[in-house]
Parts: C-alpha cells; sequence; structure tokens
C-alpha cells in the first residue's frame, strides 16, 4: 500500500506543474480502509490469566469497577491518582498495606469536566481539560487543597480534544494539543503541537509542531531526550499510516498533515500558500522507528524503576489503546520499546492477549502506564473500568538508582538563539546604506495599538519603507529585546518581499508562503509559529519595545519554508545594501479573561 501511494503521488505532484496548482494536481488514489470495532466484554479471571506477558512477569488487578479511567499519575509517596474524561473527575488509590491491590474504593479529589492530562511536581498535581490546566496542593493524606486555573485557553478542540501533561528535566510543563481533524491545515498553530510553559501557565510557547496526536512522550532517563508516540492519519489503508516514534526537538516540524512516517504523501491534503508536498517534506523530520497503523498509542514512559531485570533500564513502554480503522483490529496491548546507547532499536509487544476470539472481541483498551511506588507497572483500561498491575517475579532487579533524566538537552535548545544582539546590530546585516521605516498605525518610539497585540486581535501592523535602488527583496525581523527569559524574543520573520514592494497592508495571513505579495516567505518565531506574532509582554511589565528591522537585499534567499530569523541572517551575509527599523512600545496593564 505504502509503494501504491508513494507512486501514484509521485505522479500526482509532476502534474502540479506549479506550487499554485496543488488543489487540481490530478491525484487520483484508490484506498481500502476499514471501521472495525471489536466488541467488548468482560475481564473476567479466565481472560485475565490468558494474557501474553514477557517471561517472568505477572498480571494481576489493582482495582477495577472505575467505569472509564485513563491517565495515570503516582506521587513520591506512592498514592495512585487516575483521571477519568468521561466522569470529568480525578480519583486517588491508596495501597498501604502494600499487596499491590488498591485499598477500598477510590476517593474522587477533584471535579472537572473533561478531566485527562495529570502530572505531578513539587508536592501539586496538574491536571488538564481540553481548554485549561488547573493545578492543587497535594496534601499530606494524598486529597487536595483549592484548584486554581493557570491556563484557561488551550486550542479549541475537535477530533482530538484530549490534553496531556508532563514536566520536563527543564523544569518546564510540557502540553500535548492534539489536531482538531483527521488531516487538515489548521487555523491555529497551537494545534497538532506540543507546546511548552512556565510551570505557573504564564507564558507558552510551541515546542514542535506537525505532531496529529501526541498523547504519550517521555525523557530518556539517560540522554534527557524527549521523545513521542504519534497518532498516524486515518483513512490512507489498513497498513497505512503507522504509528511514529519520533524525537522531539524545539522548533521542528513531524510531517502531519502533508508528510508521515518516513517520507509517504498524503493524498488527501494540500499545503497552505502554494507550497508543494516536497516542500513540506523538505522541511519535516521523519520518524524514528514505526509500530503497527492505528494501533493508537496513549500513555508513554520510560522505565526508571528497579523492580525490572536491568535490560529493561532505558527501554520505553507505551499503552496501545487499539484500532477503530483497521482489520485485522491492532493495539489493545502494551509494548515496549527497546533503547540501546540512547537510540530506538525495536518496538515489541510487552503485554498482549487483550483482544480474544482472533480479535472479534476485546476485554480491555489500554490507556495510562505509571510506575508504582514499588517498580510495578500499572496500566488503565478505559473499556471495562480496570487498573492492572504488571509485576515482575523473578529473581534479577535492576541495580540503576532511579534518577531524574538530564536537563542539557532540553536546556541547549532552549539557549539557541537567545542572548543574540539584535539583527541591525549583527554582523551578518552590515551595511553603509539606510532605508526609511513607517507605519500608519504607530510612529517612532510610540505605543503600538492594542489591535496589533495578542492581547487583542493579534494582526499585523501596516509597515512601509522607502524603495532601494537596486534591491533584489526586502526582509523583516521584528524583535523584543526587553522580553524574558528568551531574549530578544522574535515576533515576526519574512523575506523574498517582492523587490517591487515597499509597503504590507494590515493582517498579513499567518502561513510560512503568502500568495499577496506572492512569493513573500514567512518564518520561526520565538512563540514557535510562522508569520506575526504581535506584542505579549507580561501584564504589569514596563513597556516593551518592539524593533521592526527591515533590510534592501542585492538577492532573494533560497532558504527552506518555515526558516528562523537566524538562518535568514546567515544567508543575508554580504548582500545587504540597506537597513532601518520602527520601534514600537507596548504595555498591557489589565489581565484580559481566560
Amino acid at each position: 500500500m505504502a509503494r501504491l501511494l508513494h507512486a501514484a503521488l509521485a505522479g500526482a505532484l509532476g502534474l502540479a506543474g506549479t506550487a499554485g496548482a496543488q488543489q487540481n494536481d490530478g491525484t487520483d488514489v484508490r484506498i481500502a480502509a476499514h471501521v472495525y470495532k471489536p466488541a467488548r466484554v468482560a475481564a473476567t479471571p479466565a481472560r485475565i490469566s490468558g494474557l501474553q506477558v514477557a517471561k517472568g512477569f505477572s498480571v494481576s488487578v489493582f482495582a477495577e469497577g472505575l467505569q472509564n479511567p485513563r491517565m495515570l499519575a503516582v506521587a513520591p509517596d506512592g498514592t495512585v491518582y487516575v483521571s477519568r474524561r468521561e466522569q470529568g473527575d480525578v480519583l486517588m488509590f491508596k495501597d498501604a498495606d502494600r499487596d499491590g491491590r488498591a485499598d477500598g474504593a477510590p476517593m474522587a479529589v477533584l471535579h472537572r469536566p473533561g478531566a485527562h492530562g495529570l502530572a505531578i511536581r513539587d508536592g501539586r498535581l496538574y491536571v488538564a481539560t481540553s481548554r485549561e490546566v488547573f493545578v492543587a496542593p497535594i496534601q499530606a493524606d494524598g486529597t487536595l487543597g483549592t484548584a486554581e486555573m493557570i491556563i484557561g485557553d488551550l486550542p479549541d478542540t475537535g477530533q482530538h480534544p484530549n490534553r496531556t501533561l508532563a514536566f520536563g528535566p527543564d523544569g518546564m510543563l510540557y502540553i500535548s494539543a492534539g489536531s482538531t481533524c483527521n488531516a487538515c491545515n489548521e487555523a491555529n498553530p497551537e494545534s497538532a503541537a506540543l507546546l511548552r510553559a512556565s510551570p505557573d501557565g504564564r507564558s507558552r510557547t510551541i515546542f514542535a509542531t506537525g505532531l496529529r496526536n501526541t498523547i504519550g512522550f517521555d525523557w530518556h532517563p539517560q540522554t534527557g531526550e524527549l521523545w513521542g508516540l504519534d497518532h498516524g492519519i486515518d483513512y490512507l489503508g489498513d497498513d497505512e499510516q503507522p504509528e511514529e516514534l519520533n524525537r522531539i526537538e524545539l522548533g521542528k516540524r513531524y510531517g502531519w498533515p502533508h508528510v508521515w512516517g518516513e517520507g509517504g504523501l498524503n493524498p488527501q491534503s494540500t499545503p497552505p500558500g502554494g507550497l508543494t508536498k516536497a516542500q513540506w517534506k523538505a522541511i519535516s523530520t521523519p520518524m524514528a522507528l514505526g509500530y503497527t497503523a492505528h494501533a493508537a498509542p496513549m500513555q508513554m514512559l520510560f522505565y526508571t524503576g528497579q523492580a525490572f531485570p536491568a535490560d529493561y533500564s532505558g527501554d520505553a513502554f507505551a499503552a496501545m489503546r487499539g484500532s477503530w480503522n483497521r482489520k485485522p483490529a491492532s493495539g489493545y496491548e502494551v509494548v515496549r520499546i527497546v533503547f540501546r546507547d540512547g537510540q530506538p532499536q525495536r518496538i515489541e509487544p510487552f503485554v498482549s492477549g487483550f483482544l480474544s476470539r482472533d480479535g472479534r472481541t476485546h476485554f480491555a483498551r489500554p490507556v495510562g502506564l505509571a510506575i508504582a511506588q514499588d517498580g510495578a507497572l500499572l496500566m488503565s483500561d478505559d473499556g471495562n473500568g480496570v487498573i492492572y498491575r504488571i509485576a515482575y517475579a523473578g529473581r534479577e532487579r535492576s541495580a540503576v538508582e532511579r534518577a531524574a533524566p538530564p536537563a542539557g538537552a532540553m536546556q541547549a535548545q532552549a539557549a539557541r538563539g537567545v542572548g543574540v544582539p539584535l539583527a541591525l546590530a549583527r554582523p551578518e546585516t552590515r551595511t553603509d546604506g539606510t532605508l526609511q521605516v513607517t507605519s500608519p498605525a504607530f510612529g517612532n518610539g510610540s505605543p503600538i495599538p492594542p489591535r496589533h497585540s495578542e492581547y487583542a486581535d493579534g494582526v499585523s501592523f501596516p509597515l512601509a519603507w522607502t524603495a532601494v535602488p537596486q534591491a533584489r527583496s526586502y526582509v523583516i525581523v521584528m524583535e523584543d529585546p526587553d522580553a524574558r527569559p528568551i531574549t530578544p524574543f522574535v515576533h515576526w520573520v519574512a523575506w523574498n518581499i517582492p523587490a517591487g514592494t515597499t509597503s504590507l497592508p494590515e493582517g498579513l495571513h499567518e502561513i510560512e508562503r503568502l500568495t499577496a505579495p506572492d512569493g513573500l516567505m514567512q518564518g520561526w518565531t520565538s512563540r514557535g509559529s510562522p508569520g506575526y506574532f504581535g506584542p505579549r509582554p507580561p501584564v504589569g511589565d514596563p513597556p516593551h519595545h518592539y524593533h521592526v528591522q527591515v533590510l534592501a537585499l542585492d538577492r532573494e534567499l533560497d532558504l527552506p519554508a518555515g526558516s528562523d530569523r537566524d538562518a535568514v541572517l546567515a544567508a543575508a551575509r554580504g548582500h545587504v545594501l540597506a537597513k532601518g527599523e520602527l520601534v514600537g512600545t507596548y504595555a498591557q496593564s489589565i489581565d484580559p479573561p481566560r
């Protein structure tokens, strides 16, 4: 099927002729797909005893009768928390006698509609719903104090409303926001992305994009690198696309919605702004490993306990909830992702057998995973309402001490492009030529109108500059040197503005390539999105200064879509004919409602 799709699309793309012809490119691909949902049956002792698990391991019931348990989190004292999206609450369990089974009935410790993602840090429980993140102190008995909403404006939901949370080794809160659709060009750049926020929720950027629905992600305990499992596109066929294991890095794009796997092209979609799928592929990072299509990866974690054999140290586990878009059904299992020297080698079944009667029935849909205080692996099932305990009964135990992943990898990524001079002060832009930059919206040194800030409309302001003889193109770089901790914060990068264009209207489209002016390219901001990102200083800060810098070049720049400020300036070195700037200010005194 993969070869058929590649061949058909190669021919279709060859017919496109020009970048702007993508919508009518002659694509003609026949795809056979299934909607197949195995019937649910009871999780009886006989069925549980028939599960296939790695040698030396056993599976038992930790808790049952829970309806729809989803994400799991375990506090340092061993208290277990589980979210229930359908019931809109968080349950707490204790195992004081350490017999591997919850002590009595669970206690509901928080009620929030759509509660899903969980994370614990510094004695507090963080809970994500589809649009909000709440945090509450964990009391001595495991119950929660008053919950405070710290984020209330996560992107709107759609097909993938289940937000998940995890704290990175850098102390930042990472939030996965799935796509609103199967395969579309999202209007909100925070959709189909991994977000990075401060623990108080007051600042937030986009860490990586092109991630259709990465519910499960975690950091390798030895390298500190971030890995995640992404859900593949539906309706590409029973065997496409594979579920993707990605090494997720700051500023990278992972293909969706136009590219999948190691470079497959999606026949359903059309990139925005006249970009070709070949161009989209060139700026996308391929998967590290693939797994059976439509297996539906959920919570993922690296094993950091000491109760499993040493061979499991540094490996990851993932719950595969199970397909509805494939026959035979896939998923309905827990898999092991084998790593060696920090690199993934293969994905293999670890606990299977939740599918029965040759895949016609099932008695569990694995969702949540967590490491219990004693090192056992807990797995939640939102089909029959069970939390399972997967324990090792053999004699060998890991001697590796549990430790937090090193922060170096994440800190190094976050430090790129920070602490550098403004664009006009960098050697890449050296020139004796000058030009004048103006805006009808504000004067030099004057406040930028609120409608151009992210607290209001967030639309770009009109801009003009004086023409420079011999100029072949113009570049815009807008930076805020007063921002913290990202200094300077890049708010706008644009290049290949046509030589005959010396003004831009208000409200430019926030995509990688524009068709008016045709060919204008827009790069990555410090927010992690293309196009203009308006002022958004913290409420109460003194006015920030926004330097709108324009360069006249003697050439156009041959750069991939979505390039960042540093790539643009590096390409411009030695080609700058003139430069100038307009400085606006902005301050926000009132915290807008969330």
